[in-house]
């Protein structure tokens, strides 16, 4: 690519991302438009923005979300999101700052278990239950289980997409990630739900009236069609199944949904349109646009620069390059999608791995690993669980705008790789 495209891509990016933040265009309006500008000066093409696995729309990404929405969509016809609500907030006797620590602390585990966006899907609507049931607003509740999820999701190998593409490149197992980082990710979110107690603190009004009449309500009248309900539990525990066999079965999770809400739809008397009704259309054609653009820059060699910029700053320093690597990624995280920026920095970490050698290999893994996890929850952007959770909110009419996300972001992201930092330090170079 000649230099002037690079410097167009750069400048389209950056203005998109002024758009975005400053909300004067819808997200996904810049989102397309962007991928556009970035189509028609030559910074991509439609083999590398539609049929590159690299540089081009991640369909493992679109349709996951898909499948997940439909049958998300099927559930909540059942009632168990009802269910659910109101039997949560009776276990945490209507207490709002222990409905929230129960429901940061279910989303990080499940996060582990399945992936953050996966399991945002299957908890949002839950949370928007429990918070008109409590007369409370959703966004503090929608805001903590997002960084919820993506701290969870730092614990194993198919906690967040980025872990996938680590694992892959270095040759790391599930369990490599479970010893390493599973302890970590631990304490980060109880360190996120102390942070929630501070940052959300206005919010945790208690209503003792509301609270008794949540408290003498029965949860199973909520569930309305139980034939159906028995029907949706049985997929999901199936595509679940799919998701942990994916070492074995060699099904990208993006099939073992789109399987589930197939089966759902076939087996169920539910229609077709209506399920499609639920989806969230938006939320899609923002992330086509976003890895449309940011396929773009790396294209154009803008990210290959940036990482090749960082690696020639580490040199072979190990202490140093792994809390630069760190840091430099938790930043590079927040202002691209986590997923293209480890696709494009793995190869670079694995020659720095080469060069250092010793003990201390895999710590510049963990190090890329954390910092792309953790440096998702900066900005609204910054994760695929992030840009979910606010086109659900926005859906039901709570919208949470960039500078909101960001506000409480920024302050989770420097706790939580502050954290991230001293524990590298211990665990692999004080005490190794």
């Amino acid at each position: 690519m000649s230099g002037w495209q690079s410097w167009a891509a750069v400048a389209v990016f950056a203005g998109v991302y002024v758009l975005i933040i400053t909300e004067w265009v819808h997200r996904v309006a810049a989102a397309l438009g962007g991928a556009a500008l970035m189509l028609a000066i030559g910074a991509t093409d439609d083999a590398s923005a539609f049929h590159s696995a690299e540089t081009g729309i991640d369909w493992n990404v679109i349709f996951l979300l898909l499948g997940m929405m439909m049958i998300v969509g099927v559930l909540k016809r059942t009632g168990l999101f009802e269910y659910l609500a109101i039997w949560s907030v009776k276990k945490a006797r209507a207490k709002p700052f222990r409905v929230m620590a129960m429901l940061v602390v279910i989303t990080a585990v499940a996060s582990a278990l399945l992936d953050n966006v996966t399991t945002v899907l299957l908890v949002a609507p839950v949370t928007l239950l429990v918070c008109d049931r409590l007369k409370l607003s959703p966004i503090p509740f929608l805001l903590a289980e997002v960084f919820a999820s993506n701290i969870g999701g730092t614990a194993t190998l198919v906690g967040d997409p980025p872990n996938i593409i680590i694992a892959s490149r270095a040759g790391l197992t599930f369990n490599d990630f479970l010893v390493h980082l599973a302890p970590l990710a631990a304490v980060l979110t109880i360190a996120l739900v102390l942070l929630c107690r501070l940052m959300f603190a206005k919010h945790f009004v208690y209503d003792e009236k509301r609270a008794a009449q949540i408290m003498a309500l029965r949860e199973r009248e909520a569930i309305t069609e139980p034939r159906l309900l028995i029907q949706g539990l049985s997929v999901l525990a199936l595509v679940v199944a799919g998701f942990v066999l994916h070492p074995v079965l060699h099904y990208e999770p993006s099939v073992v949904a789109l399987l589930g809400a197939g089966l759902l739809i076939a087996i169920s008397k539910v229609e077709t349109g209506e399920v499609l009704g639920e989806v969230e259309w938006p939320t899609l054609a923002f992330f086509a646009g976003l890895f449309v653009m940011v396929g773009a820059l790396i294209e154009t060699g803008v990210i290959g620069e940036l990482a090749s910029s960082l690696a020639d700053v580490i040199g072979g320093a190990r202490l140093g390059g792994t809390l630069l690597l760190l840091g430099g990624s938790a930043v590079l995280s927040g202002i691209v999608d986590n997923i293209p920026y480890v696709a494009t920095m793995a190869p670079i970490t694995s020659e720095l791995v080469t060069e250092m050698g010793g003990t201390h290999d895999h710590v510049m893994w963990w190090a890329l690993a954390l910092g792309a996890d953790l440096g998702g929850n900066a900005t609204a952007i910054g994760a695929s669980a992030n840009v979910v959770v606010l086109g659900i909110a926005e859906r039901n009419r709570h919208p949470i705008s960039f500078w909101q996300f960001t506000k409480y972001g920024l302050v989770v992201t420097t706790v939580t790789i502050a954290i991230s930092a001293v524990y590298l330090w211990l665990r692999y170079f004080a005490l190794a």
